[in-house]
């Protein structure tokens, strides 16, 4: 992971005594921000902590220094250096002075996507969630790179903050090939959006901090033209998109659905009940818990339904140790409260474009007799070379057959399983789950056996 830093043109814009301080400071690449307040000393905030740079206190004219050598402040009180990422945001009195200036370090980080690298080849539209300062900004700059130069795609960045590609008219380096749009007005980001479709015809769009419910808005009808979306906003994961009525209808919207008594019963469940009112705009959403740990749901209108049900919702978290390598688990997570109800896992089979079906007699499973014994998988359609790189990775016992009579359950690509009506009548004689998938994916299958076993 190498980065693209320009540091020092940071460091020229500060008062002497600060740049004396933090041009021999060990922890420099690590800076994150540097906070100058009026009457107070200034301070660098880094990932470990935040550390006074100087025992002299910050004067009117410490700040006016540094104002008279950077951009002038827009709306949103934010300014930039030209040519570079850093973003340099203020503070005013009841007067409409300045009397504080946060200057915030930007960074290129290249490399920083290959935890997903293999979820952009999909071209489906992405979503990134994550709270204030966890790097969301950073990584769709990445991935703005990787998609217009790496696989040559029309790319346009809608930048309502010049946050992304600079404060400047010529657009950093750091987004490749991507184009950009600046938006005068943050309320007029949406509008910005849907003329970036009409008139630059675009493949793929990218969007930092999708905010209100019109920006929401614009983002579905833009899914609905059929151009991939890349987009960020704040929350630490999915149930807080499905709280927020400005922001659920990224996810496909969320509405109040009361059920006939007939048919409460036979769900097990409440006549008032939370459902998803259309596709979400964002197939893909990943939730940024730390730097180095991302969660992903690989369909977020799977994830949201069993969030809704009240069900245990099953995302991929994936890691990457201090060795570089990446590890990827699949892990439960249960849904909050305020979404709970009383339908158990083993009565929903879900049936999904990157999930699993399964055909048996019954819709209900029983999963225990599975874990009881070892998997003995028959599979049908299925590479070899696929199967043995899945059982290297698996910690449970798997042993693959070619008798199907001897089969715990059977699994193999849907589009050849629905031909087969042979293998179908013989597995419900002998009893004998069958399990399709769309793809012949490492990840679906692992995810598939993850949860039968776990």
């Amino acid at each position: 992971m190498t980065r693209d830093e320009d540091l020092d043109k940071l460091l020229d814009n500060l008062p002497f005594f600060i740049q004396e301080h933090l041009s021999n400071h060990l922890k420099k690449e690590k800076l994150i921000e540097i906070v100058m307040d009026l009457g107070r000393r200034p301070e660098a905030r880094f990932p470990t902590g935040p550390e006074y740079l100087s025992q002299k206190i910050i004067s009117w004219q410490d700040i006016e220094y540094t104002i008279k050598r950077i951009s002038k402040f827009s709306n949103e009180n934010r300014a930039g250096i030209e040519r570079t990422l850093h973003r340099i945001s203020c503070i005013r009195n009841r007067q409409f002075l300045i009397n504080g200036l946060t200057c915030r370090v930007g960074r290129a980080v290249f490399g920083t996507i290959s935890i997903v690298r293999d979820l952009l080849e999909f071209e489906q539209s992405i979503l990134i969630l994550g709270k204030p300062g966890i790097g969301k900004t950073t990584i769709i700059r990445e991935i703005a790179r990787v998609l217009s130069e790496e696989m040559e795609k029309r790319v346009i960045i809608i930048d309502t903050s010049n946050e992304i590609a600079g404060d400047s008219n010529v657009p950093h380096s750091g987004i490749g090939r991507a184009r950009r749009m600046q938006v005068a007005k943050p309320e007029l980001q949406h509008q910005i959006m849907i003329e970036a479709v009409e008139n630059h015809m675009p493949q793929v769009i990218i969007i930092d901090e999708i905010g209100t419910e019109l920006e929401a808005l614009a983002a579905r009808t833009i899914a609905e033209k059929g151009v991939q979306l890349v987009g960020t906003t704040h929350g630490n994961c999915l149930e807080n998109l499905i709280k927020n009525p400005s922001l659920a209808d990224l996810i496909g919207g969320i509405q109040h659905v009361t059920l006939s008594d007939d048919e409460a019963k036979r769900r097990k469940t409440q006549k008032s009940i939370l459902e998803r009112k259309a596709y979400p705009a964002f197939q893909i959403a990943i939730e940024i818990n730390e730097q180095c740990s991302w969660t992903i749901h690989e369909d977020v209108k799977n994830s949201v339904d069993l969030l809704l049900r009240g069900n245990i919702a099953i995302g991929q978290v994936r890691q990457v140790s201090k060795n570089q390598k990446i590890d990827i688990k699949y892990q439960k997570f249960q849904t909050h409260s305020l979404f709970k109800n009383s339908n158990t896992l083993k009565n929903i089979v879900p049936l999904t474009k990157n999930s699993w079906l399964a055909i048996n007699k019954s819709d209900e499973i029983k999963f225990h007799n599975l874990k009881a014994k070892k998997l003995i998988i028959y599979p049908y359609s299925l590479s070899n070379n696929l199967l043995k790189e899945i059982l290297v990775k698996m910690r449970f016992k798997i042993i693959l057959t070619k008798e199907i009579k001897k089969a715990s359950l059977i699994i193999g690509l849907k589009k050849q399983l629905r031909q087969n009506f042979k293998l179908k009548k013989l597995a419900q004689q002998k009893n004998i789950p069958i399990y399709t998938i769309n793809q012949s994916s490492i990840y679906q299958v692992i995810k598939l056996i993850h949860f039968i076993m776990s």
